[in-house]
Order: structure tokens, then sequence, then C-alpha cells
């Protein structure tokens, strides 16, 4: 197989030039051929000469998909690592973002071919690239092809850097959603991590505030989605779905009222509601693939601890029994479930068969917490001033019983 070998003496741009003509052309025969390739090459130096950038870049692409098919990986990244460079040449932001747009969708044109080298090579473009607007736009396109290539993996690891690469790009509202929901069927379609895909999935839904009904509209189905992941997710107990305009338009929502019913079934109530919720609904559940055994224990856990967060720091093991519906010699089992997820701080008192909260995670955290909160920070600071106080006044008491005693020494 020919391999491209740019010499240090010449711009490897008419070299490569040369090599995708011949084997665009190859299959037509050298009286054919050859025309066609001296024709190429001679407008791309024309190009050169006036400085024509974005015209080269344009004419060394017309062939991408042939030598895609032709030529093995360690070739294509040199062809397009040359292709790419020509960005560095360019004088505005709006000519870089030009370009970048015209090499990375053809790039990405077929995803399914070769997908792990084209992410490469979109990688190596993003970081020849000066412009936020540049990187933004080629970002999102690496996320498409990592997403519709399966090779997700590869894309993965960059998450860590959103938040900075957010500070960098400088986009606005639009685009972060677009971003944090592409981020998110990602992070679904690899299944390296359900909390991850969660969290982004609300960085999207938080983006709706304030706007119109239509525009909100857009955003039901992944509404439903985070509702649903939600309830599946066995290790997710906390979150701030129903503060969110996003879902709350479900409320009335003809066709998803019953979705919002039960996202608020298991952050407000407990496993009783859940129970009537399934016995009448139970096709629902089964539509968006929950289980009906996974939901109660859940449900169980979730309702465990909201006797702690309600029944002033002391659960009687009835109490738990009853709520939970469980047999008497099940509860400490559930207990220590409720420990090891680390959603109770708690004691058990098998003498007088209770259990001692002293922590508990609240399911939400919304104004009525904040309140809470609020009200014990204050009593807090009344207990912290209050000791000062007496250790100041027994401080007194202390520095003038010495000098008493001084004088009667003297």
């Amino acid at each position: 197989m020919t391999t491209v070998v740019p010499t240090s003496e010449e711009d490897p741009v008419l070299p490569v030039v040369r090599f995708t003509a011949e084997l665009s052309w190859a299959d037509a025969g050298p009286e054919v051929a050859e025309p066609q390739v001296t024709r190429l090459c001679m407008e791309a130096q024309e190009c050169m000469v006036m400085r024509r950038w974005l015209d080269l870049a344009s004419l060394m692409l017309t062939s991408a998909d042939i030598v895609f098919s032709k030529v093995s990986d360690k070739d294509l990244e040199c062809i397009f690592t040359v292709i790419c460079n020509l960005v560095s040449k360019l004088q505005t932001p709006n000519e870089e973002l030009e370009a970048a747009k015209l090499i990375s969708t053809k790039i990405t044109q077929q995803p399914t071919d070769k997908p792990a080298i084209r992410l490469k090579i979109l990688f190596n473009l993003y970081n020849l690239l000066e412009g936020p607007d540049s990187r933004f736009f080629v970002y999102m396109q690496a996320l498409n092809l990592a997403l519709n290539g399966n090779v997700t993996d590869h894309i993965v690891p960059s998450f860590k850097k959103i938040d900075s690469f957010l500070k960098e790009w400088n986009v606005g509202v639009k685009d972060q959603r677009n971003l944090f929901l592409a981020v998110a069927n990602v992070l679904k379609e690899n299944k390296s991590s359900g909390k991850d895909s969660f969290k982004f999935l609300t960085k999207y839904l938080a983006t709706f505030s304030g706007e119109d009904s239509y525009v909100m509209s857009e955003a039901k189905e992944e509404a439903v989605r985070a509702i649903i992941e939600f309830v599946k997710a066995p290790d997710t107990f906390q979150c701030d779905l129903l503060d969110m305009p996003a879902v709350g338009q479900l409320e009335k929502d003809a066709k998803y009222a019953l979705v919002y019913q039960l996202l608020n079934i298991f952050l407000t109530q407990r496993l009783d509601a859940y129970l009537e919720f399934q016995a009448v609904n139970s096709t629902l559940l089964k539509s968006h693939g929950l289980v009906h055994e996974d939901c109660i224990t859940k449900m169980r856990l979730m309702s465990l601890v909201d006797l702690g967060c309600n029944e002033s720091g002391q659960i009687p093991y009835t109490l738990i029994e009853d709520t939970l519906r469980i047999n008497d010699d099940e509860v400490e089992l559930w207990v220590v479930k409720a420990i090891t997820a680390k959603l109770i701080d708690c004691k058990m008192d098998q003498m007088n068969q209770v259990v001692i909260v002293s922590r508990c995670t609240e399911r939400l955290f919304g104004q009525q917490q904040w309140h809470a909160l609020r009200s014990k920070l204050a009593s807090w600071r009344g207990n912290v001033a209050s000791l000062i106080s007496t250790i100041q006044a027994n401080k007194v008491v202390e520095e003038g019983s010495q000098a008493m005693q001084g004088m009667a020494i003297r």
C-alpha cells in the first residue's frame, strides 16, 4: 500500500493532494487519471498562493470518503493532520469556525465506518483550534460521532472536564442544554454510570426556567426519562426534580400525569402509597421497564428514611414493621441496609426495641428543608452563644476568687 511521506523541504499539502487524487482516479486508467490529478494539484497550488485556505480544505476533503475506505489508519491520521493544520493559517474566528464545520462535518458523515479513528481526528482538530465557538462545535460533533459510531468509551473520560470546558466556551443556555443532553445520551449508551447519566439529564432539565409552554414542552420526554431513571436507580435516593419547571409541567399533562404522581410518591410518601398506585397502574410501570419488586425495595428504604426524619429521632420497631410491611425479625435487616446505603446514622436499642437516629438523608431539599436547616443553625448558634457566655461568666468568677485568695495571703 502506498504511504504518504512528506519531505522536509516541501509543504506536505501538495503531496497529500496528489496522493488522494491518485486514489480517487485510480480506476479510471492513466489516460483519464493523470490530467485530473494534475488539475487538482494546480488548483491546490493556486489556493496556496492566493492564501485561500478554506477553498484548499474543501478541495482536499472532496476525496475523503475514498481515502477512508482505501488507506490504513496511520495514513488516514497523517492525511487529516495535514488538512486539519490548515485551520492554523486562518486569520479570523469566523473563518476558523467555518473551517471547523467543513472538516468535522465531512469526518462525521459515515460514523459507523472506522469511528475510532474518525473520533481521534476530531480530537486532533479540536486541539488545533483556538476559538471557543469552533471548539464547542467540534466537541458536539465528537459527542454525536461517539454515540452513533458506538465508541463512547473514547469520549467519556473527557466528561470530567465539562465544567472547565463550559467556562472556556462561554456558551449560551441553548448550547448548554444541547451539551448536557448529548452527554447524558452518551453515558446512557455507555452504561458506565447511571448516576452520571442522571446527573447530566437533571442539568439539562434545570436549564428550562421561565420559558414559555412551547419551549418547555421540548423537555417533556426527557423529564419522564429522568423520573424513570431516578425510580429505577437502586442507589439514588435524593433529587430535586420536583422543584424543576420542566418536570412540574407533567403534573397536569394528560399523557404523563401518572409518571409525575409516581415521582411524588417516591419523594414525599411511603410504601403504602406506592402499593396503592401500583395496584391501579401496574401496566404503566411495566411499560417503562420498572420492576415491582425493585420499586418495593427502594420504597422501603425511602420510607425508613422518612420515619427517621419525622419521628423525633426514635423509631419503634413496631412502626418500622408496619410501615415497611415486613416481619418483626426483618426490622434490623432493613435498618442495616439503610445504614449501608448511607441513608441514616443510627443505633439499634434491642432492649427497648427502638432505633435511635442521629442523622438521616432528606429525599428532597426544597424550601421546607432550607427553613428547617435555618432553624437548626439558629438554634445551634444560640446554644453556642449561651455556652460562651457561661464560660466567660465562670472565668470572671474564677478570676475574682483567685484575687480574693491573693489578698488573704498578704
